[in-house]
């Protein structure tokens, strides 16, 4: 029985690899191999890149609530460790927010902790 080969599928999979890595430099937007390579090293790094994205959005909001509670005279870390204390379940993503939005929310925050 002869060998049966579905070339149609298998061009239809290249070409639509080599669209996605179009726009890149040289061989690796129109070389199979290379593209294939470009494709798959680009798709790790969209995958991990979901996950770090957390971890600078926290850095953010951590800087921000940092620099509302300087002016106070008070750190992060102090007021953080205060807010804990006093038992006001605000998470960083909303400090941050009325640190920069509601300043005078966050001024009634601070005092409240103070």
């Amino acid at each position: 029985m002869p060998r049966s080969v579905n070339s149609v599928a298998s061009r239809e999979k290249r070409k639509k690899l080599l669209s996605r890595t179009k726009g890149n430099f040289g061989p690796r937007g129109n070389v199979w191999t290379v593209a294939k390579n470009t494709w798959e090293k680009g798709q790790q790094f969209a995958f991990n890149d979901r996950r770090k994205k957390k971890g600078d959005f926290r850095a953010l909001w951590i800087q921000r609530i940092n620099a509302g509670v300087r002016p106070f005279g008070m750190n992060y870390s102090k007021f953080i460790g205060l807010i804990n204390l006093k038992g006001i379940a605000l998470n960083r993503k909303t400090l941050a927010d009325l640190a920069m939005n509601h300043p005078k929310a966050f001024e009634a925050i601070v005092n409240a902790v103070k």
